[in-house]
């Protein structure tokens, strides 16, 4: 093999190694970049998900509190209706007071159910609020990897 060959053998190796490095410099950056992408997602979802359990949260002890104060009137009604229950000086007389006292009970019991049904549904809405596009986000990052 003559010199000429042997130095044109070595120029085209040179050109085929760094075409091989800048390949695989170029393929570690897309990783990288990726993997960042990756990250970054995860690190929105984990703070999506604290958002909506705080909220949750917070929603639980508004509901608590609800449920704690309406048992108390409650119970503080069903007293006062037995107090006056025992004080009726007829029988006609105590049929009106337990009337008026299931009467007013059911009622509301009713305008209750309603708080807690439009408080746990505001809660829901509420608390899914933050986790709303996490989906659309991971189709975001996995169009963003596969196109890079």
């Amino acid at each position: 093999m003559t010199k000429a060959e042997t130095a044109a053998e070595f120029a085209t190796a040179e050109i085929n190694f760094n075409a091989g490095a800048d390949a695989l410099k170029a393929g570690f950056d897309r990783a990288i970049a990726s993997y960042d992408n990756i990250v970054g997602y995860g690190k929105d979802t984990a703070e999506a998900l604290i958002q909506s359990a705080t909220v949750a949260g917070k929603a639980a002890e508004t509901l608590h509190n609800e449920v704690y104060s309406y048992a108390k009137q409650s119970l503080e009604e069903s007293i006062a209706a037995g107090k006056a229950l025992v004080g009726a000086k007829s029988v006609h007389e105590a049929i009106e007071v337990q009337t008026g006292y299931a009467k007013a009970a059911f009622e509301n019991y009713v305008a209750e159910l309603s708080r807690f049904n439009q408080l746990l549904t505001g809660t829901a809405k509420d608390s899914f609020a933050p986790l709303k596009g996490r989906a659309q986000a991971w189709v975001n990052v996995v169009q963003a990897n596969t196109a890079a």
